[in-house]
């Protein structure tokens, strides 16, 4: 082949692969993220069926604990109810906030230490996960523990265990995923082994400690621990794509609670006020972020403080599928909003 032929073909070839890389962009997630802003909040809101949302709440927490709501579409789709503010949301991952700030303060008053191993608080499963006698607490807060994440096992999503000994027995006997703290891997099983320990060492549930050293004094009276704790109808509903069961009564194991009692919680987290003291946050700083996003069927939560605008912007959408389209979607959501506030700073 020829200098000249050769190049051409190159030409060719380069131009076949930007026809189909432009066949596989998402477009209507880039075409929502070019779109121009509109000059309030809740016209943002308000496209949320545009990107594929059932329904969705967002909290806008100002200086002073002053909260701003958005709503737009359902709480329940079946039988038209609207979205409202004060509607519970499962809000999945986020929950590893109020645990963590729990192991913060138990550590502080020397009731655990980062320092033990898994081995040291629960000596049943030595021989059941490996390196449980060099795995510290410190790495299972940290996800650095090597321990499997059992909501990554083979289609577990398709039917979720609803007890922790269910979710357990999932991961035990099994290899680690590295040694531990030779890197980083999120792991949903850290956790639970977190609450686990809690639970020993109280000797009482880990949420009536939350409740007890987190909630009552920041007077957040509508946050609970699970599913089973409230009133059904105060919660929105969870949709997955395709799939036309409502999820809300699904128990998880997710905490729940509203946007505005969120709000308060990531404010409180990020300014200070949940800790007792500087060396009680030190303590936290050391071990756990200030923002969390959660997912699970039928609920994605984004809960963030923003320092430059000094808001805590909180987003609850109800409609999930499991190939990223409506966690991206809900993302470009987010990041909007986000832009119109500061525009409007």
């Amino acid at each position: 082949m020829t200098k000249k032929k050769s190049k051409k073909l190159i030409r060719i070839l380069l131009f076949l692969g930007t026809i189909i890389s432009f066949y596989f962009v998402p477009w209507p997630i880039v075409t929502a993220w070019i779109m121009p802003l509109p000059n309030t909040v809740q016209e943002q809101i308000d496209k949320a069926a545009d990107y594929g949302f059932d329904g969705i709440v967002v909290c806008v927490n100002k200086k002073g604990n002053q909260s701003q709501f958005y709503t737009s579409g359902y709480k329940n789709r079946e039988n038209k109810i609207p979205a409202t503010p004060n509607a519970l949301f499962k809000i999945a991952s986020v929950s590893k906030l109020y645990n963590a700030v729990a192991v913060a303060k138990l550590v502080w008053d020397g009731k655990l230490s980062l320092e033990k191993t898994l081995a040291d608080y629960l000596p049943e499963l030595y021989g059941r996960i490996e390196y449980a006698d060099n795995i510290t607490l410190r790495m299972l807060v940290t996800h650095r523990s090597g321990i499997p994440n059992y909501t990554d096992t083979y289609m577990y999503w398709v039917a979720p265990k609803e007890t922790a000994d269910e979710n357990l027995a999932l991961v035990l006997d099994k290899p680690a995923n590295f040694k531990p703290d030779e890197d980083y891997e999120y792991s949903n099983t850290n956790y639970l082994l977190l609450d686990r320990i809690m639970n020993r060492v109280l000797g009482y549930a880990t949420f009536q400690y939350i409740r007890e050293e987190i909630l009552n004094p920041l007077n957040l009276k509508h946050t609970f621990g699970s599913i089973q704790d409230v009133n059904i109808d105060d919660v929105m509903s969870g949709y997955y794509v395709g799939y036309d069961t409502d999820l809300k009564t699904n128990n998880i194991g997710s905490i729940l609670t509203t946007a505005e009692d969120l709000s308060k919680f990531i404010r409180a987290l990020n300014d200070g006020s949940v800790f007792r003291d500087k060396k009680e946050q030190e303590i936290y700083s050391s071990i756990y972020k200030y923002e969390h996003t959660g997912l699970i069927p039928g609920y994605q939560t984004i809960a963030k403080y923003h320092k430059d605008i000094d808001a805590v912007v909180i987003q609850f959408t109800n409609t999930v599928n499991f190939d990223g389209y409506n966690w991206n979607m809900s993302e470009v959501m987010y990041n909007r909003i986000v832009k119109i506030l500061k525009k409007k700073n």
